[in-house]
């Protein structure tokens, strides 16, 4: 009998298309650091608040409620054209200021503005080993298409390549500002 019961689910299986065995997109993660000649506290002075992302160059201007505390939100505006133009709302989940490091999720974003859905990030500042600071934004996300067979435009490396550029930028603005660790 379970010979026969074996038999039959593995037809059912055969027989089922493969799209129906498919599975659907999994969770991208980007990493990236980078180090600063700046002491760690004056590195969280410039980008611990939640509130203020207009050190990063793609910002323009920004609003939001709730300062640093849990569930506080905030508007980052992309284009001079507020809330018109490309926007991302974010929500705080997480916020240390004693251990210089704060987590956020994306609560609304186009996926034409960043082609990401269940976006969440982390963002850090660390005393360098020799003086400076090393800063961490890492993120973990879905592509901006959640069914099988994305566009491009939609895909993970589309995804993975949007985050990598948010990131990089921003780490870029810190290294002008701050300068780079001598040796």
């Amino acid at each position: 009998m379970k010979r026969r019961n074996l038999l039959i689910a593995g037809a059912a299986l055969a027989l089922m298309p493969a799209a129906a065995m498919a599975h659907g997109p999994t969770r991208q993660k980007v990493t990236v650091t980078t180090e600063v000649a700046a002491e760690p506290a004056e590195v969280w002075a410039a980008i611990g608040d939640f509130q203020d992302m207009t050190w990063h160059p793609a910002i323009l201007s920004n609003s939001g409620e709730g300062g640093n505390e849990i569930d506080a939100t905030r508007e980052l505006y992309l284009s001079d054209q507020g809330a018109e133009g490309p926007m991302i709302s974010e929500v705080l989940y997480k916020y240390s200021d004693e251990k210089m490091s704060y987590s956020y999720r994306i609560t609304d974003v186009a996926v034409e503005v960043l082609p990401v859905t269940n976006y969440s990030s982390h963002l850090t500042v660390k005393p360098r080993d020799g003086g400076g600071s090393e800063v961490e934004w890492r993120g973990a996300f879905y592509r901006g298409y959640p069914n099988n067979d994305p566009p491009e435009n939609l895909n993970d490396e589309a995804a993975i390549a949007a985050v990598t550029g948010v990131y990089e930028a921003g780490m870029k603005a810190l290294v002008e500002r701050f300068g780079a660790p001598s040796s």
